[in-house]
């Protein structure tokens, strides 16, 4: 699979953070893998992904629904997820941009990381519920603290962090029923904080992410099976379309 990830002397110096997040993303299993269960319940049938990157919570998706949509604004990024998926007749690969006027009758959507990318936050989100049948979830998850905006966020296009009553704002102003509201990954966000905010790292992958992968990781997300944490580094959105 290509990506923009593999060609480094192509890149400037704010694709190639972009391109590390992406594969630190990809290295880190258990994050992954603990937050894709945290949508896994909503999915129904038929879910919608917007901004799907390179596919890679989509496939720890794919084993709880029937059909799936992937979606993704990055034309790079869109040639990937078509040859990843090429040979699975249930997934439907298209582009997408937000805000949108397209309608659909999805069974739920589920975007991560996306919803700070766009400046108008507000029309993005009536765009997504509109995708939804009525009554549908959308599960969201957004970076969480404004105090925690770095280099890495504004190399990424970040327009801003939300804290959970920015986003519950943003979900009312949509039009929307607000069913969760959290935040996750409270020990992500310390360690974040230090490296990115105060310390001005960038992602990196190999061994510091397969460490924190195998070691934090499991350990925040045994804390907050116990305890809704305060703070994290990322807010958990379950959002509903009026009936």
């Amino acid at each position: 699979m290509t990506s923009y990830a593999t060609e480094p002397g192509l890149l400037t110096g704010d694709q190639k953070i972009q391109a590390a997040v992406l594969e630190s993303l990809a290295e880190a299993v258990n994050h992954r893998r603990w937050f894709a269960g945290m949508a896994t319940p909503y999915l129904g049938t038929h879910p919608i992904e917007i901004g799907s990157g390179l596919g890679d919570y989509a496939i720890e998706w794919l084993p709880h629904v029937e059909r799936y949509t992937a979606t993704e604004a990055d034309p790079e990024r869109l040639v990937d997820l078509k040859q990843r998926f090429a040979d699975d007749p249930r997934v439907e690969i298209r582009e997408m941009l937000l805000p949108t006027d397209e309608h659909g009758e999805h069974t739920a959507l589920v975007s991560y990381n996306v919803l700070e990318h766009i400046e108008d936050d507000v029309a993005a989100l009536r765009s997504m519920a509109r995708l939804v049948r009525p009554g549908a979830p959308l599960v969201l998850v957004v970076p969480a603290f404004p105090i925690a905006m770095s280099r890495v966020d504004v190399a990424t296009g970040h327009w801003r962090r939300y804290t959970r009553r920015t986003l519950t704002d943003v979900a009312l102003a949509a039009g929307l029923r607000v069913e969760r509201m959290e935040y996750v990954n409270s020990l992500g966000f310390i360690c974040y904080f230090i490296t990115a905010r105060l310390l001005g790292m960038s992602p990196k992958g190999g061994t510091m992410m397969h460490v924190y992968d195998s070691v934090v990781t499991p350990v925040t997300r045994r804390l907050e099976r116990r305890h809704r944490p305060p703070f994290g580094q990322s807010v958990l959105a379950v959002l509903r379309r009026p009936t």
